[in-house]
């Protein structure tokens, strides 16, 4: 599955899917304006059709990256039960919270919640930077912010149980490394979460083709992250990665599944490209949704 998105397959993809009635939920929290939420969803009219699930935006303040940062909730109905159990959903290079999710993820995750296909639970986002989810600059750190500061966020709003602990992690791309990193990261806290989800995870195999990105110190700082070079580092949590025959990350995925004999380890035709991420959409959901803790 090659070629770009277009705005209406984009539209029919379910991006827009939150409909009028998760417009208005997001715009009465306050956190977004209505033309600006409107812009979110990808649609110019007030009255989208089939109105699926909710998305919430805020804006909060993160300590560990020193700035503002957008808080977006995708929540399978208007009325999430409280202590919703949460995922993590990171974005890839030059994203953000707000498009952090593959389209479609919503729509999906209301209409598999809606008729019990998997239990009720919702995804999180935040702004990350650049960063491939670690400290490049002093005092900016977005590993510290999804570790210490999106648990004390979810649970002062009443989601993620009484600690606000998300109990798994997806990312695309570039998110999709985050949340590899983040696996290891709550491993060695002996906090290790439910699931890993990876779509199209960054997995460069070389260091001067990752050099090209100037996104890491030098080698050093590249390789202490790279899952590649720590391939033990999951173990004994589900983890599954999809990614595209024709996408630059295909060797290095096709390296770790190898490797490693993940929980789900997917390819398929397609390219880098939210065609191919919407496409898995549905094993996504799925697959994090059976990892929802029993004691949610």
């Amino acid at each position: 599955m090659t070629g770009r998105v277009t705005r209406r397959a984009f539209l029919a993809a379910g991006v827009a899917g939150v409909g009028a009635a998760g417009v208005a939920a997001a715009v009465t929290t306050g956190a977004t304006p209505l033309g600006q939420a409107m812009r979110v969803l990808g649609v110019t009219t007030a009255s989208p059709a089939a109105p699926t699930g909710l998305l919430r935006v805020e804006r909060v303040h993160s300590a560990a990256r020193g700035r503002d940062v957008d808080l977006v909730l995708l929540l399978p109905t208007k009325k999430p039960p409280r202590g919703l159990p949460m995922s993590l959903m990171l974005h890839g290079l030059h994203g953000n919270a707000r498009a952090a999710a593959p389209s479609g993820l919503l729509k999906q995750l209301a209409a598999d919640v809606g008729r019990k296909a998997v239990p009720a639970h919702g995804y999180v986002a935040v702004d990350g930077g650049d960063n491939y989810w670690h400290e490049v600059r002093p005092g900016d750190d977005p590993m510290a912010m999804l570790l210490e500061e999106v648990p004390r966020w979810l649970a002062a709003r009443g989601l993620g149980g009484p600690r606000g602990l998300p109990f798994a992690c997806a990312g695309v791309s570039m998110g999709g490394f985050g949340a590899m990193v983040y696996g290891r990261r709550r491993a060695e806290r002996r906090q290790p979460p439910e699931a890993i989800a990876a779509v199209s995870p960054a997995l460069i195999t070389n260091w001067p083709e990752m050099a090209k990105r100037h996104i890491f110190t030098g080698q050093a700082d590249w390789t202490s992250l790279d899952p590649l070079r720590h391939l033990t580092a999951l173990r004994g949590i589900p983890t599954a990665l999809w990614c595209g025959t024709e996408d630059s990350f295909i060797t290095g995925v096709r390296r770790y599944i190898a490797a490693t004999h993940p929980a789900l380890g997917y390819t398929a035709k397609g390219i880098h490209s939210d065609t191919f991420f919407h496409s898995v959409v549905p094993s996504l959901v799925n697959f994090v949704g059976k990892h929802v803790p029993r004691s949610a």
